[in-house]
């Protein structure tokens, strides 16, 4: 009896966990893992995740509106998000998707920028906005954290 409940068990999470898989707008490779790790988890300690690959799930918060080569992803915990960025042209995410749950394969990368590249990286992404930016707010250099996406799954 034991092990018939515990074999409905598994297929039980199994099915919920792949049921995803068919219910969306699929981009890029096809999806190999089967747990997904909670965003706040990577974010608590990315040093344990850098190089690893990691399934995360979150509503997706914006989209690169230039060439779609990057998400935000809403992490569990509020105010927490992650990037998920893909190699220009091999994966295109709609600017539909923004607002919709994405499960993202990929892998966690570390990036250390000087003072200059992150001057750099902000004029950057404020230009890409419409946005004024002021280079005396940048202080330092910074450390930031990514998923550089390899599949994803989009809810439709």
């Amino acid at each position: 009896m034991k092990k018939k409940l515990i074999g409905a068990a598994l297929i039980f999470l199994l099915c919920g966990a792949t049921s995803w898989a068919s219910e969306g707008d699929k981009f890029g490779k096809n999806i190999s893992l089967t747990d997904t790790t909670k965003i706040s988890k990577i974010l608590k300690n990315p040093e344990k995740f850098i190089g690893k690959k990691v399934l995360v799930e979150g509503i997706i918060l914006d989209v690169c509106a230039k060439r779609g080569c990057w998400i935000n992803l809403a992490s569990d915990v509020e105010f927490q998000k992650i990037r998920i960025k893909v190699k220009d042209g091999e994966i295109v995410f709609p600017m539909t998707a923004k607002g919709k749950n994405a499960v993202v394969e990929g892998e966690l990368q570390k990036f250390e920028l000087t003072k200059e590249q992150v001057i750099n990286m902000k004029k950057h992404q404020a230009e890409e906005n419409g946005e004024d930016f002021d280079e005396s707010t940048v202080t330092g250099g910074e450390t930031y954290y990514q998923i550089k996406g390899l599949g994803a799954v989009i809810s439709k």
